[in-house]
């Protein structure tokens, strides 16, 4: 059975979906690497984004 992504992502999502932590989460989005979005104080991202951030890394990388 397929796993269902959401839409709008949270930090600690992130983090999971890259195996990385939440300063390197913060990282990317300082460098604009990858793009996010705020909820009132709460960081978001599109679903799309990380996924697209991910194929180029595995792009970069072969």
């Amino acid at each position: 059975m397929a796993t269902v992504v959401p839409t709008a992502m949270t930090v600690p999502e992130v983090m999971a979906a890259l195996k990385v932590g939440r300063s390197t989460v913060y990282d990317l989005i300082r460098s604009k690497a990858l793009p996010s979005f705020t909820v009132g104080n709460r960081r978001r991202f599109d679903a799309a984004d990380v996924a697209a951030f991910m194929r180029t890394r595995i792009e970069e990388n072969n």
